[in-house]
């Protein structure tokens, strides 16, 4: 098996999750330079190579100067070009390494296993998809500094963000920066309670559960600090038409979901446990109630904070009702 040393002469990145394949890259250039500062790197586009392109980035320099060459998407080589990069591949003259991209799938499979035969190191960077997937790579990136990270704090943060994986690590670094200790569910809500469209999600999400003094808390808390009337009753408005339309939608696993209501996972998993409490008597209830609160806060109601919490208490008490 070829060797997992970044300084490997040949790396195969395979795959299109654009950020593992960016710090896949950047991990070859990063330990060239560590060895050698000096380290030149050529970035190619395998769809416009002309003919002599790769060889005139290969070919050493007078004074022997080290170089990362980069070929980017090689699953676009024409099929004759396939023969000469794995030749070229095979015998990289002192102090060069090669990084090929391919972007997985069947186009030009066959190239990706002729590379591996020349003995590249290959690294995987599938799309990442299912929450499961996005949990773990979460649950890497926190534990990256040895914390203690407890699965109520990935699913908090994966709340608070969303599903790009590059706003998630850039997410799990600034935790890790700010903070101290384990991170827990408590340790992500206090970081994050000072955004106001988070605040908004977290009164949600307690007045979905039943929760009325947590969802109350949250919302005068999020009045002290900002959180416009708006935000709120969107987030409300949003968390109830997710779970009416994962109920509406049978008993299916998540990902099945997630295709069909064009929703990501991590929600639909979100609002199947949600609406296990609700009925739909209990969601029209509720969502004529938010109706009611956001005409109030968009100038409709004397006292705009008075209208939010009817519409939070409203949500918390129709949870479960017949």
């Amino acid at each position: 098996m070829p060797a997992p040393d970044p300084l490997a002469p040949l790396t195969l990145v395979v795959g299109d999750e654009e950020l593992l394949v960016s710090r896949a890259v950047s991990a070859v250039v990063r330990a060239a330079r560590e060895r050698e500062p000096e380290t030149e790197v050529r970035d190619l586009d395998a769809s416009s190579l002309q003919p002599g392109d790769l060889d005139e980035a290969l070919s050493p320099s007078l004074f022997g100067d080290a170089r990362v060459v980069v070929v980017r998407g090689s699953q676009d080589l024409d099929k004759s070009q396939h023969a000469g990069l794995v030749a070229q591949a095979s015998d990289l003259p002192e102090g060069m390494r090669m990084v090929v991209l391919h972007a997985g799938g069947v186009k030009a499979k066959n190239l990706v296993t002729s590379l591996v035969g020349a003995g590249a190191r290959r690294i995987d960077c599938p799309k990442v998809t299912k929450l499961s997937e996005r949990k773990d790579f979460l649950r890497r990136e926190l534990s990256a500094d040895g914390r203690r990270v407890s699965e109520e704090g990935v699913q908090s943060l994966l709340e608070a963000v969303g599903n790009d994986l590059r706003e998630l690590a850039n997410a799990a670094s600034q935790l890790l920066s700010d903070t101290e200790g384990p991170v827990t569910e408590e340790v992500v809500h206090r970081y994050y309670q000072g955004r106001a469209e988070t605040t908004g999600f977290a009164v949600a999400e307690r007045a979905l559960e039943g929760d009325v003094a947590g969802a109350l808390e949250m919302l005068r808390w999020g009045a002290q600090t900002g959180l416009a009337g708006p935000l709120v009753t969107s987030a409300l408005a949003g968390a109830l038409r997710d779970v009416a339309k994962v109920m509406g939608a049978g008993r299916q696993p998540s990902h099945v979901l997630a295709g069909q209501l064009g929703m990501p996972p991590w929600k639909v998993e979100k609002a199947q446990r949600q609406g296990r409490a609700w009925t739909p008597d209990g969601l029209a209830v509720a969502l004529q109630a938010v109706a009611v609160a956001d005409g109030g806060v968009k100038g409709g109601a004397a006292d705009q904070r008075y209208a939010l919490e009817r519409a939070v208490i409203a949500v918390a008490q129709a949870r479960g009702s017949r």
